[in-house]
């Protein structure tokens, strides 16, 4: 007879090596002891050993926090390396696949003099340059289906999950979601990401089309409170910051053909070694044709029906998007705090903006310029 075996629920906690530490951690707490241990042979002759623990109990206790301490959930010696990688890193990308070209030197002579006229917060000459460098985005292409080219890494699509509240349900539906969910979850054969977005919300477009559409209703009462409902509206979106999530499932498929899992829905480790080294043959050079480009799409487009069909029962609705709503989540989250809106009308770096030419502002620059 089979016994229940509980699984821990933070299934990321790293093993304890010895006591209550990882073996991060020791190792943090191992390369702080010993070098205050070689700073105290090789000065224990010249300096006291009081003048010494003063010294060194700062050291240590830097060292400490370093290796236990912990801020929302991530531990802080990886907090520190990501300050320093974010610091090395370059502040300004752009767009530019062929490379960042020099500034022309009348430009950057302009832009000199401009800085040093402008004082800075301080009262002193603005000196510092901005240096941008090529922005490397993963997608390298969006298709007319949806789909995300990933170059050698794969394709990938996204589509938008709706929300079951869970709290207001019985116990019994309760059950009944968590086993709907469960068995997409078996299913599972590669890799799946929930992503749960955060972005502002703006209630402009509401606001204005309740407003244009109150003088048609067909009583004054329900004219005034449609009014006086965007102008509550108008009021709460000046007054709070309005955010609104959006959940999105993203599946991504890899170009090589589907090998064996390790029997917990995830790639074995000769699956594993066996795309690293087709992602590093694809990355120097070798061509991918196009029958495997189909043949990842063709999968994809599998296990989005499964998808579909296995959270439907759980009252979760799974909507792909299409090419236009893809790229505007995409150039949202390369650019989530941008004033203008995305859109699949946006104007490509690659494309050609064309416009009718108006005689008035033609000659109001001939003049401007003359």
């Amino acid at each position: 007879m089979s016994h229940p075996v509980r699984i821990p629920a933070d299934v990321d906690l790293h093993d304890r090596v010895l006591g209550p530490l990882t073996a991060r951690q020791l190792a943090i707490l191992a390369a702080a002891g010993a070098v205050l241990y070689l700073l105290w042979a090789a000065t224990r002759t010249l300096v006291p050993l009081p003048v010494f623990a003063v010294l060194a109990v700062p050291l240590g206790a830097a060292s400490a926090m370093l290796a236990l301490g912990r801020r929302d959930g991530v531990p802080m010696d990886r907090l520190l390396l990501a300050a320093i990688g974010q610091r090395l890193a370059p502040r300004h990308r752009v767009t530019a696949p062929e490379g960042v070209r020099p500034v022309p030197t009348w430009l950057a002579t302009a832009a000199h003099e401009t800085a040093a006229d402008t004082p800075g917060r301080n009262g002193s000459a603005r000196s510092e340059q901005v240096a941008p460098s090529a922005l490397r985005l993963p997608a390298e292409a969006v298709t007319d289906t949806g789909v995300i080219d990933l170059g050698a890494d794969g394709l990938t699509v996204v589509a938008v999950a709706g929300t079951v509240n869970f709290a207001l349900r019985t116990p019994a539906e309760q059950e009944s979601l968590v086993a709907s969910f469960g068995r997409y979850l078996h299913s599972l054969t590669a890799p799946v990401q929930v992503l749960v977005r955060t972005e502002h919300l703006d209630l402009s477009a509401p606001i204005a089309e309740l407003r244009e559409r109150a003088g048609g209703l067909p009583h004054p009462a329900l004219e005034a409170a449609a009014n006086e409902h965007a102008d509550y509206l108008d009021q709460l979106g000046r007054q709070s910051n309005l955010l609104r999530r959006q959940v999105l499932l993203v599946l991504r498929e890899p170009l090589g053909t589907a090998a064996p899992t390790d029997g917990l829905g995830g790639p074995g480790p000769l699956t594993v070694l066996t795309s690293l080294a087709g992602a590093r043959r694809r990355q120097a050079g070798e061509h991918v044709d196009a029958g495997a480009r189909r043949a990842a799409e063709s999968r994809l487009v599998r296990r989005l029906g499964e998808a579909i069909e296995l959270l439907s029962p759980a009252g979760i609705t799974v909507t792909p998007l299409d090419a236009g709503q893809a790229t505007a989540v995409l150039a949202s989250a390369c650019n989530p705090d941008s004033l203008l809106p995305p859109s699949a009308g946006l104007a490509g770096a690659d494309d050609v903006i064309t416009t009718t030419a108006d005689p008035t502002e033609d000659d109001f620059d001939e003049r401007q310029w003359s």
